[in-house]
């Protein structure tokens, strides 16, 4: 082989290396832009409030895609609102509820198996999450009750409080890296609830129906003394989306368990 044969099949040989060693570095995994998220539309009696489900928690978005498609959640009550914490809806039995009633002890027959991502997506304000029945062993969501996190700020030494308490109560799986911590000093949340709830979707618009929604006034057991409703849910982005969950696999259980979180 000549000189110059030489040099030029070295330089074939540099060129196709390199989508070899590109294509071995690309991440496994992406996080979708928002713009390929899956959008809700929920129109309340205060006012409209979009949200965008993750991707990353496919069983909580697909059930809660398909309630939505059903029409699950026109006519459900916001039947717990509690000022710097959160709002919480989805109870069925809400639809019918007469003035005063308890409320926030019925979902439907099944669980969702937990999808916690901590620490990509924790209880920082706006965050959607799932309720959970009472006394779940493993963390699973009630298969219909929602909240959306409106929380509190935090300053660094009682943020470290909750971090300690938090870590002590995890056995150290729970840790607030930087992001996370400015977040609760500057945005503000509701940290206690981190690793133990799963967060599957975030507002993108509305948040300050959000806030009227938390500010209404309440009877004692934080029910709003005149029915804030939701009137009609609707899939505004609904995408063809790739590894979609199987609803058969989620466990059954009874419906008249508690969904409200401490």
């Amino acid at each position: 082989m000549t000189m110059k044969n030489k040099i030029l099949l070295s330089v074939l040989l540099a060129i196709l290396s390199l989508p070899i060693f590109a294509q071995n570095n690309k991440p496994d995994s992406i996080i979708k832009p928002l713009d390929e998220r899956c959008i809700v539309s929920l129109e309340t009696s205060l006012g409209n409030i979009k949200v965008a489900l993750y991707n990353e928690t496919p069983k909580h978005r697909d059930n809660f895609l398909k309630l939505v498609k059903e029409g699950f959640y026109n006519g459900i009550l916001f039947h717990r609102v509690i000022p710097n914490f959160m709002v919480q809806a989805g109870d069925p039995s809400s639809k019918t509820a007469v003035s005063g009633q308890l409320l926030g002890n019925v979902s439907l027959n099944y669980t969702i198996p937990a999808e916690i991502r901590f620490p990509q997506y924790y209880h920082k304000r706006g965050t959607l999450a799932a309720a959970q029945e009472e006394n779940s062993q493993d963390h699973a969501s009630s298969s219909c009750q929602f909240y959306i996190v409106t929380g509190k700020t935090f300053g660094p030494k009682m943020l470290e409080t909750k971090l300690n308490e938090l870590t002590e109560k995890s056995g150290g799986t729970i840790v607030f890296n930087d992001k996370i911590k400015n977040d609760y000093q500057t945005i503000g949340g509701a940290p206690h609830l981190d690793g133990l709830y799963t967060v599957f979707g975030e507002v993108v618009d509305g948040m300050d129906v959000v806030d009227k929604i938390q500010n209404v006034e309440k009877d004692n057991n934080n029910r709003p003394i005149n029915d804030i409703k939701i009137l009609k849910a609707t899939v505004v982005k609904d995408l063809p989306i790739k590894n979609s969950s199987n609803n058969e696999q989620n466990k059954m259980t009874k419906n008249k368990k508690s969904t409200r979180k401490r």
